[in-house]
């Protein structure tokens, strides 16, 4: 019975590693992307787009790419189930919500408060 032990562990090793090393050239591929991605975005903070809300959707739009990347990867979520994928889709829906509750008191700030974007 020990021997028949040590070779189901031995083979159990085995599959982890083949399956570690065929994740392993994704995981570089994407932690390059998301290298490249973090100096594409400190190279558009010394660009104009013209307001400071502009300049903030764009790093908005390069930081939810490089979130979905590492969500899509690193977290697995590429290869789940629909419920999970109904739940991230809600989440999201909820977190732009937020952000358009901001520009919205932004654009109609509270008379006497200096707390507005320009």
């Amino acid at each position: 019975m020990s021997d028949h032990h040590s070779e189901v562990h031995h083979h159990g090793s085995e599959a982890d590693h083949a399956h570690a090393a065929s994740h392993a050239k994704a995981y570089l591929v994407v932690g390059g992307a998301l290298l490249a991605l973090t100096g594409f975005t400190v190279f558009l903070s010394y660009i104009d787009f013209g307001s400071q809300s502009r300049n903030i959707i764009v790093g908005m739009i390069v930081a939810t790419f490089k979130a979905s990347l590492v969500a899509a990867i690193f977290m697995h979520l590429k290869g789940e189930k629909k419920t999970i994928w109904q739940f991230l889709i809600m989440t999201t829906i909820f977190a732009i919500g937020l952000f358009m509750l901001t520009l919205l008191a932004n654009g109609d700030p509270i008379p006497g408060s200096t707390t507005a974007i320009r």
